[in-house]
């Protein structure tokens, strides 16, 4: 029989019992940005407790990913991870964490494509024709992007690493100034994020040569994937739920899975569409299996390129 002492206990157990925080490394309005708050609002109604979004931004999105690992790991602070922290795990030389080792992956949420644009004049009509001008006029090809380690920069310095072309890279303040130079025709390529890019592409005052990810996007459904060129090229953007290491798996797992009922909402695929993004439902393990092999793969980028943050 069922005593008053027990029931406490069972209280207790129950997640969410009070307000969760997802801290976003990153300034409000930006795609991460409102992915988190998009996730966090239908958490909220599922879930009937607030997911409220905090923005901690600062060293490429280091000191909201430290604000988590140092948070009790108790599934009251989430985290919007995303691939800036696979490349920050090599390009940061004195991070305090190990970002693989103290994240838990709890869910992804979307993945997106960046894109391969020129400027309208720009000779070259696709990517063979671009790989040929950039070898026959070596050093003279400039590639701009929002900033040393951002997704655009390693994004190219892939596309370099796989096709020996040699590209001179511009990193601006931003991705917003970066297209207005290629606009302006001061730089001639960028491997820009997708929802930065898609007006000035509908426009006509870019042109999108290729997406970065390995199938075609379906914003841009009649640009082709950098990999039908380059086999094996993929540099897809993601985005997803992490939290604390030693978080109780039944709490990651009881997120994971609301997360996925999310995502199947044809409404909120819609939503995540309009960003430039598609579903990416994972499990936590094949989340965490994403995070290492991307975490390692862009290390071998940064060593290629000698990147170093600022």
């Amino acid at each position: 029989m069922a005593t008053w002492s027990a029931l406490p206990a069972l209280a207790l157990a129950s997640y969410p019992d009070r307000p969760v925080r997802l801290i976003v490394g990153f300034p409000a309005g930006g795609v991460g940005d409102i992915t988190a708050r998009l996730i966090g609002q239908q958490l909220s109604q599922r879930l009937g407790q607030p997911f409220v979004v905090e923005n901690r931004p600062g060293a490429g999105g280091n000191i909201g990913t430290e604000a988590v690992v140092r948070a009790p790991a108790d599934g009251y602070t989430l985290f919007l991870v995303n691939t800036a922290n696979a490349v920050n795990a090599s390009l940061y030389d004195n991070l305090s964490f190990n970002f693989v080792r103290d994240v838990v992956p709890v869910a992804s949420i979307a993945s997106a494509p960046n894109v391969m644009e020129v400027a309208p004049a720009f000779p070259a009509q696709s990517v063979s024709e671009f790989i040929a001008y950039a070898k026959a006029n070596p050093g003279k090809v400039n590639m701009a992007s929002g900033g040393i380690g951002t997704l655009a920069h390693m994004s190219g310095e892939l596309f370099k690493m796989m096709t020996g072309v040699e590209l001179v890279h511009v990193p601006y303040r931003g991705g917003g100034p970066a297209l207005n130079d290629l606009v302006g025709g001061q730089v001639q390529v960028t491997f820009e994020a997708l929802p930065a890019s898609i007006a000035l592409i509908r426009s006509g005052k870019i042109r999108a040569l290729a997406v970065t990810t390995a199938t075609r996007s379906p914003t841009l459904p009649d640009v082709p994937p950098i990999g039908d060129t380059v086999p094996h090229y993929e540099a897809s953007g993601w985005f997803g739920l992490g939290t604390a290491k030693n978080t109780p798996a039944s709490i990651v797992d009881q997120l994971n899975a609301e997360v996925k009922a999310i995502l199947a909402d044809e409404s909120f695929k819609s939503r995540l569409a309009d960003l430039g993004g598609v579903a990416l439902s994972l499990s936590p393990a094949e989340f965490g299996k994403l995070i290492a092999e991307d975490t390692e793969k862009w290390a071998k980028v940064v060593r290629f390129s000698g990147a170093k943050a600022n």
